[in-house]
């Protein structure tokens, strides 16, 4: 018998799509998700997800490797779409029979969702449309996550619970649909599984776990912080699209800013085509991230946190988060 009947009820065709005890992925966070934080989540019953942000084959390679050394549960893949070696990434996945595959960050590229179903994995899909949505399912995708604006690193415009609105009444019936952005309690969790979200992902409040390799330093701006703390960034130039990142403000928030003036300029000057313009900025976030997830400097690096920031005080393991928020779903569930 299940401790939580009534959350794993709700989550039982996200918890099977998985191949995990409950439907909880961990948000990909670059630095953050990694072989330990990433294992942690999938022995403690949930789904975690091993953030290949800029990453080589080879380093991923490695990772994969590692993480499998640490866990015999299920755990996936994030891979972002833009990366120029992308189908070698996807080969690296096939060759370790990685079973779920996340695409993030646009578009799959023609041929990328055919290539990793070729070797018998699940992909998983975002979409910051309806439309698209429909659109990625139809053509392979095999769930989807729906993220708002709440959310730390890479955001879209829309908050999760209009995107929960909108979205759920429209697939939830055909489609596996995950819910992020903003979720830090088990009260919103059970909100968005009775909508008819299969399953949540959560990033901001796995970043401080006990298992995160994340600096204490690092830690500590998280325990500091509130809501409000977590801006987005902001766009320089309509020419140079950059997606918005939330991250708590500090220095780093405002060298973001110069540096999207500089890549700017290197495309009036035509030194640079669109996409490496997009690839600079995506490596400068990986730099900026690795200074304060790594290195503990939170004054230049880059602190991305979402807005559940204020909901993380203190440092705990892996399993007593599921269980806290499962716990708060159940009781919420069991007051209806």
């Amino acid at each position: 018998m299940s401790a939580y009947p009534k959350t794993t009820a709700l989550m039982r065709r996200g918890a099977e799509f998985l191949g995990s005890e409950h439907a909880i992925l961990c948000g990909a966070m670059s630095w953050v998700s990694e072989r330990n934080l990433v294992s942690a989540i999938s022995n403690a019953g949930g789904f975690g997800v091993i953030a290949c942000g800029a990453m080589t084959p080879e380093l991923l390679d490695a990772e994969i490797a590692g993480t499998r050394a640490l866990t015999d549960k299920p755990f996936g893949v994030n891979l972002i779409t833009m990366h120029p070696q992308l189908f070698d990434l996807i080969a690296v996945c096939a060759k370790h029979g990685v079973g779920h595959v996340v695409l993030a960050g646009g578009i799959p590229p023609k041929g990328s969702v055919e290539a990793i179903k070729a070797f018998g994995a699940k992909v998983i899909v975002f979409a910051p449309t309806l439309a698209l949505a429909k659109k990625l399912l139809r053509s392979g995708g095999d769930a989807l996550v729906i993220e708002g604006m709440e959310a730390g690193g890479h955001i879209g415009p829309v908050a999760t619970s209009v995107l929960a609105q909108e979205f759920l009444p429209a697939l939830a019936d055909d489609y596996l649909v995950f819910v992020a952005g903003g979720i830090g309690r088990g009260e919103a969790m059970a909100g968005y599984l009775e909508m008819g979200a299969v399953g949540v992902q959560l990033g901001t409040r796995f970043a401080c776990a006990s298992e995160s390799i994340a600096h204490p330093a690092f830690k500590q701006a998280f325990f500091r912080a509130n809501a409000r703390d977590a801006v987005a960034s902001v766009q320089v130039d309509p020419r140079l699209p950059v997606i918005p990142v939330r991250a708590l403000k500090n220095k780093g928030t405002e060298e973001f800013t110069a540096k999207q003036r500089e890549v700017a300029q290197l495309l009036d000057e035509g030194k640079v085509e669109m996409g490496e313009a997009q690839l600079l900025i995506e490596h400068y976030w990986a730099g900026a991230l690795r200074r304060a997830v790594i290195d503990g400097d939170v004054e230049n690096g880059s602190l991305m946190a979402g807005q559940s920031v204020g909901m993380v005080s203190k440092e705990e393991p892996v399993a007593d988060i599921i269980a806290e928020v499962l716990a708060e779903s159940e009781a919420a569930l069991s007051r209806r």
